[in-house]
């Protein structure tokens, strides 16, 4: 399924396609004025994209893959954060689609799924609502501007129930360690120091194990770095996609 989608910049710029965390829209990746064709796309269920009841990572870069092809875009840079630089790893590994790579606050999996298993149930048996502030106090530091975090929180409320449930188990249930050995674009994987949901021990594991990587760790951000340091990010995408 052909997810929504916004594509900005200009025409004859390379295309860099943006994947979301769950929980998020595209207005994720609203302060990231890139020098790039900007693809941007919603999971499921999550802004304007149709809900689903299943996703599996392989599914959801599937709905990537025909999007791309909707588009008629052969070969473009991907940068993902969460889930979506899980389906980055998934296209890169599988596909032939992926020029550059970034994967931003990501894993390749879960060695500890207790904490998704605790909120998938939350979740399941009293709504969004239920583990909210739990969430958007992990996609942030405390210093962080409220006014910003009161905008997550309300997109994170607006999501379909059932799309975020599918989302949080496609990351739960990922394994693609056995993927990254067959990754061949260059890389860059971006941290963040007070990253909870996916620390920086995640980062050093997939960059260990990409033989075409570089690993940079953000210093004073959590899981959602690309807002709370959209400019020290933006310059080290610059750098590895800009020389592309």
């Amino acid at each position: 399924m052909i997810p929504h989608f916004t594509l900005s910049g200009q025409e004859d710029a390379p295309v860099l396609v943006l994947g979301n965390a769950p929980g998020t829209t595209t207005a994720l990746w609203n302060d990231f004025p890139l020098p790039f064709r900007l693809l941007r796309f919603d999971l499921p269920g999550h802004g304007g994209s149709a809900p689903a009841e299943h996703a599996t990572v392989e599914s959801l870069a599937s709905g990537v893959v025909e999007l791309l092809d909707h588009l008629g875009l052969r070969r473009v840079h991907y940068c993902g954060v969460s889930l979506g630089g899980m389906l980055g790893m998934w296209l890169a590994a599988n596909t032939d689609r992926i020029d550059r790579l970034a994967l931003v606050c990501t894993s390749a999996w879960q060695p500890d799924k207790s904490g998704w298993d605790e909120r998938i149930s939350a979740v399941r048996s009293s709504g969004l609502a239920a583990v909210a502030d739990a969430i958007v106090s992990r996609w942030f530091t405390p210093a962080f501007s409220p006014a910003a975090v009161t905008r997550f929180r309300t997109d994170l409320l607006a999501v379909d129930t059932a799309s975020y449930l599918a989302c949080a188990r496609a990351v739960r249930d990922a394994d693609l360690r056995p993927e990254l050995a067959k990754i061949d674009a260059p890389t860059v994987v971006i941290a963040a120091a007070r990253d909870q949901e996916t620390p920086p021990e995640c980062a050093r594991q997939i960059a260990e194990d990409l033989p075409n990587s570089d690993l940079y760790i953000v210093g004073d951000a959590a899981h959602l770095a690309v807002v709370e340091a959209p400019r020290t990010i933006s310059v080290i995408l610059d750098g590895h996609l800009g020389d592309a």
